[in-house]
């Protein structure tokens, strides 16, 4: 039995008599390597080596070094006779070192963090003292007594200041090696960095600068070739072609630290993406709230473990939010569907920019409750209300607009997935439908400035009863547009119940695009649960692609669509490159470091595409102010035709006639045809008519 006992700078060990002799000195060993380790700590804090002792060390580096080059000019009998006068002679070196210490700061740098600035900067001071040091011995000796200091030649003063640099260089070092070992994490991960110059290396700084050491570097990953064969800080620069994956294994490297400026390099290189993975490493992206300073590695950085939503191929994209926001502050601004996925980001992108008042409304009770918490915690300033209801009710959303009077109303409320609408085809009509008529009408009778609509890639050539349904309200807005349009040169196409006191103003804007990573009962969610559990992870259909975009990079885009489109059109999003969902699931399933998880395919569902489209055949597109926005051509409806088919549908759907209802929406949308569903019955009795 072993106690010991800590009591300030002091300790004490008692070693019970029981224990044997080999017991008792391994203990002691133990014992006093812990020591050794705790006063190494002590001793190179901060508050345990002060800058007042760097500069001591410096001036005793001074005399040393001159003493010894005078020693290797003049041997020991010399120099052991006027060892007085060359006392002397290197306490006046080390006055005249004290101009450039002061100049250059070389004693205030903190030596367990030296870098390359600072080993420059004493070499900046140790030549401005050898100058300074000639200049006193060629001028000032004559008028100085000869008794007190011994002659150095200019060769010998040289040679002193270039040996104490290398002194004061190699102190530095190894100081700041020593604080490397005895900071250093033991839990610490061997890490590549993904990226060299200039962002890799001010990350490499920046990791081993951590306190405890989190990482340990052991090289870098460049797809510069010029960088072949080199060393960056002392370790080995890989490229990609050099067998990485047998470099990981061989260094037992536990991640891959992707730098900064090359995520996007590295999320659009699948090829090396699958490698890395196939190794078992994990992958790490280091985010700079702060950009990296590549010659110190000072920096406000976070690091994090990736998700396979950081891995999908895509082009980063910007938006000018300024102007954005500058149309949306102090606006009354109304969100349906502001609990979802793509509404509650819209809310607290719009929220930023103080808007007047906003009026939130979705139907589902708890996550319309997180909202109104997340306004009153992040938004305090900004007046929000949130309204739980449906907006198929129309009496309460006359009730809301009238009394709220929004400027711009952001319509994302609608029923989504794509098998519950193949069973609920009524429910569709009456949600997505004439919900959208509701809002649409009511912006137009209360002057709603714009009105944006959120689509679906779903609605180009649709093959299912969700994504018919957003077709039709594209067309209902559109042609509602157009007519909106047409009251203003004096040709009276709206009705009476929606027309109000005023000349109508409101300009309807769509905006269609595909998958958002991430959102609520999209796949991801769906097969990190699968892997959680142990597997299978299911897919349709080993060949089934999707378009995906980040949910905040899409709603940046709708925003600025919306705000910036002048009515009437269709904005299509640059959804990048699709993703086969297979290998989504396969990437996931490495990214867990889950073993023995099979992926099971179970046939494509009823109304499903292999693929998505965000034009159909006879559309076009036209450039807009965003490279990423597109206008499509469409086919101009006329709105008391479409008025009066969706009237009838949503009749039909009143009835709650499944062939009924799909048969209405084949006849408004003539380029639906199902796919893998009941419904294709449908579409036979039409071709044989």
């Amino acid at each position: 039995m072993v106690v010991i006992g800590l009591n300030g700078s002091k300790m004490t060990a008692y070693f019970h008599p029981s224990l044997s002799h080999l017991q008792a000195r391994g203990l002691k060993k133990r014992f006093m390597l812990n020591y050794i380790h705790r006063l190494l700590r002590w001793y190179l804090s901060k508050n345990a080596l002060p800058y007042w002792c760097i500069f001591l060390m410096d001036l005793a580096i001074i005399f040393v070094s001159g003493f010894l080059v005078y020693w290797i000019f003049h041997k020991t009998g010399v120099t052991f006779d006027n060892r007085f006068l060359l006392l002397n002679t290197l306490a006046g070196f080390s006055l005249i070192s004290v101009v450039g210490f002061r100049l250059f700061h070389t004693y205030s740098g903190i030596m367990r963090f030296s870098s390359f600035v600072d080993l420059l900067h004493v070499l900046y001071c140790n030549s401005l003292s050898a100058i300074l040091a000639v200049v006193a011995d060629n001028f000032l000796m004559e008028y100085l007594p000869a008794h007190l200091f011994v002659n150095f030649t200019t060769t010998q003063i040289c040679l002193t200041f270039i040996l104490a640099t290398a002194l004061m260089w190699g102190v530095r070092v190894i100081v700041k090696s020593i604080n490397d070992v005895v900071f250093a994490d033991k839990r610490a991960m061997r890490v590549l960095i993904y990226g060299a110059m200039p962002s890799g290396v001010g990350l490499a700084k920046f990791i081993r600068s951590q306190k405890p050491r989190r990482y340990l570097l052991e090289g870098f990953i460049s797809h510069d070739k010029s960088l072949k064969h080199t060393r960056l800080l002392g370790e080995r620069v890989y490229l990609p072609q050099d067998d990485v994956a047998s470099v990981i294994l061989r260094n037992h490297i536990d991640a891959i630290l992707v730098s900064p400026m090359r995520s996007n390099e590295f999320r659009n290189s699948q090829e090396l993406q699958d490698l890395l993975l196939g190794t078992g490493v994990k992958i790490l992206m280091a985010q700079n709230v702060k950009e990296v300073q590549a010659d110190d590695g000072q920096g406000d950085v976070q690091i994090k473990e990736v998700s396979v939503e950081d891995l999908l191929p895509r082009d980063e994209i910007k938006v000018d939010m300024k102007s954005v926001g500058e149309l949306l502050t102090d606006r009354r601004v109304l969100i349906t569907g502001a609990a979802g996925s793509i509404g509650s980001e819209m809310v607290r992108q719009i929220a930023v920019y103080k808007p007047a008042a906003m009026m939130l409304i979705d139907q589902a009770e708890t996550p319309e409750h997180d909202i109104r918490l997340m306004m009153r915690r992040e938004f305090p300033g900004v007046e929000a209300e949130t309204v739980v209801t449906t907006i198929c009710k129309r009496d309460r959303m006359e009730r809301i607009f009238s009394e709220f009077r929004p400027d711009y109303v952001f319509h994302a409320a609608a029923y989504k997935h794509v098998p519950m609408m193949e069973d609920n085809p009524s429910e569709a009509v009456q949600n997505n439908i004439f919900g959208t008529k509701v809002i649409a009408d009511l912006s137009v009778k209360y002057g709603v400035k714009k009105f944006v609509m959120v689509s679906t890639d779903k609605a180009v050539n649709p093959t299912n009863v969700m994504g018919c349904s957003k077709r039709i309200c594209e067309m209902y807005v559109q042609a509602l547009d157009r007519a909106v349009k047409m009251s203003g040169y004096g040709i009276d196409s709206l009705p009476a119940d929606i027309v109000g006191s005023e000349k109508p103003v409101t300009q309807f804007v769509t905006t269609r695009f595909g998958n958002v990573l991430g959102s609520n009962g999209s796949v991801i969610p769906l097969f990190r649960e699968q892997i959680k559990n142990g597997g299978p992870v299911t897919v349709t259909h080993p060949d089934i692609i999707r378009f995906f975009m980040l949910i905040p990079e899409a709603c940046k885009l709708v925003l600025e669509a919306g705000t910036k489109g002048n009515g009437g059109e269709i904005f299509v999003f640059d959804m990048g490159k699709p993703v086969k969902i297979a290998d989504l699931a396969q990437r996931m399933i490495n990214l867990s470091g889950a073993h023995n998880v099979k992926i099971e395919f179970t046939g494509l569902r009823e109304g499903e595409k292999l693929y998505e489209e965000v034009l159909n055949e006879l559309e076009g597109t036209k450039p807009t102010f965003h490279k990423k926005i597109r206008i499509a051509e469409v086919r101009q409806q006329d709105y008391a035709q479409v008025a009066r088919d969706i009237d009838d549908l949503i009749a039909i759907s009143t009835r709650y006639d499944d062939m009924a209802t799909v048969r209405k929406m084949k006849q408004i949308v003539p380029e639906y045809k199902s796919n893998n569903s009941k419904y294709e019955q449908l579409d036979d009795e039409r071709s044989n008519m």
